[in-house]
C-alpha cells in the first residue's frame, strides 16, 4: 500500500513540475515578463567600455545611450533596472545562461542569431566609417583595407563587418587600444562606427590631425534587443516602449545628447 502511495505521489510531482516547466516556456504563463515583474527589475546586459554608447563618466557612473534606452524600457514596464557590464565576446553567453534578461548594447539583426533569439524593432542606426593615419596615403577607400591589419573584436558588430572587407585581425577590445595600435604601427586600421570615432575626437582633440576617417556604409539599423526564444510577451512589451521612445522624441532627444546627432530614423 505505502509504495503505491510513494508511487502515486512521485506522478503528481512529475505531473506538476511538468506544468511548471511548460508555464515557463510558453509566453504569457509564468514567462520571463512576469518574472522581471515579480522580481521587480530588469537585468540589462551592456559593455559599459563603449562611448558613448554605453560607458563610466568622470563620477564612475554607467552612463551612455545605451543605458538610458534600458532605463526606458524598465520605467515602461514598471520595474527597476540593475545593468550587468559583460565584454562582448561574453555577452550572448550570459544571455544564454539566464544570467541577463536582455541585451542593451547596440545588438545587430543577423539570420544566425535569429535562430536563438527574437528581437525587437530597431531603435538605432549605425555608419560604419574606419580610421588610419592621416599620412597613410595607401589607404584612401574601403577596398584597400583588404589584406591589412585591423585593430578591433573580431565578434563585434564592427568585427564582422571589418572581416567581409577582408581584414587581418589585432585584437583589442576597447577603442583607445585600437588607436594606439595604429599609432605604434602594429595595425594600420580600426572600424567603428561614426558617432564613435567622432565622440572619441571629441575627448581627445589633440589627436585628431593624426588620423583621417573613411566612410565605410550607408546607415543600417544595428539598435536591435535580443530576447531568449519563447519570450514573445516580453519583446512585444520592448517594442512598446520603444515606439512610445519614438512618438514621444525620448529616442531623438538621447541621440542628440549623446551623439550630437539624431541617428534613430535611419
Amino acid at each position: 500500500m505505502k509504495k503505491k502511495m510513494i508511487a502515486l505521489l512521485l506522478l503528481a510531482v512529475l505531473a506538476l513540475c511538468s506544468l511548471t516547466a511548460c508555464g515557463k516556456t510558453e509566453s504569457g504563463n509564468g514567462s520571463l515578463l512576469e518574472e522581471i515583474k515579480n522580481r521587480g527589475y530588469l537585468i540589462v546586459g551592456t559593455e559599459g567600455t563603449w562611448s558613448p554608447y554605453t560607458f563610466h563618466n568622470e563620477d564612475d557612473e554607467l552612463v551612455g545611450f545605451e543605458v538610458e534606452v534600458a532605463k526606458y524600457i524598465a520605467d515602461y514596464i514598471g520595474v527597476d533596472v540593475q545593468y550587468t557590464e559583460t565584454a562582448w565576446s561574453s555577452i550572448f553567453a550570459a544571455l544564454d545562461a539566464g544570467q541577463i534578461d536582455i541585451v542593451v548594447n547596440s545588438v545587430a539583426y543577423t539570420d544566425e542569431r535569429a535562430e536563438k533569439y527574437d528581437f525587437s524593432i530597431p531603435y538605432n542606426y549605425s555608419q560604419y566609417a574606419f580610421m588610419t593615419l592621416a599620412d597613410n596615403d595607401e589607404i584612401q577607400t574601403l577596398e584597400d583595407v583588404k589584406g591589412r591589419v585591423s585593430a578591433n573584436d573580431p565578434t563585434s558588430n564592427i568585427g564582422k563587418f571589418a572581416e567581409a572587407a577582408g581584414v587581418v585581425f589585432d585584437e583589442v577590445k576597447e577603442t583607445a587600444q585600437a588607436f594606439s595600435e595604429i599609432r605604434n604601427g602594429r595595425a594600420e586600421v580600426t572600424f567603428s562606427t561614426l558617432v564613435g570615432l567622432a565622440d572619441y575626437f571629441r575627448q581627445h582633440p589633440e589627436e585628431e590631425s593624426l588620423y583621417k576617417v573613411i566612410i565605410a556604409s550607408d546607415p543600417t539599423p544595428t539598435g536591435y534587443v535580443p530576447v531568449l526564444k519563447g519570450n514573445s510577451d516580453l519583446v512585444e512589451v520592448i517594442n512598446e516602449a520603444l515606439e512610445q521612445a519614438k512618438k514621444d522624441g525620448t529616442l531623438s532627444d538621447l541621440a542628440m545628447k549623446y551623439f550630437g546627432v539624431d541617428t534613430t530614423k535611419g
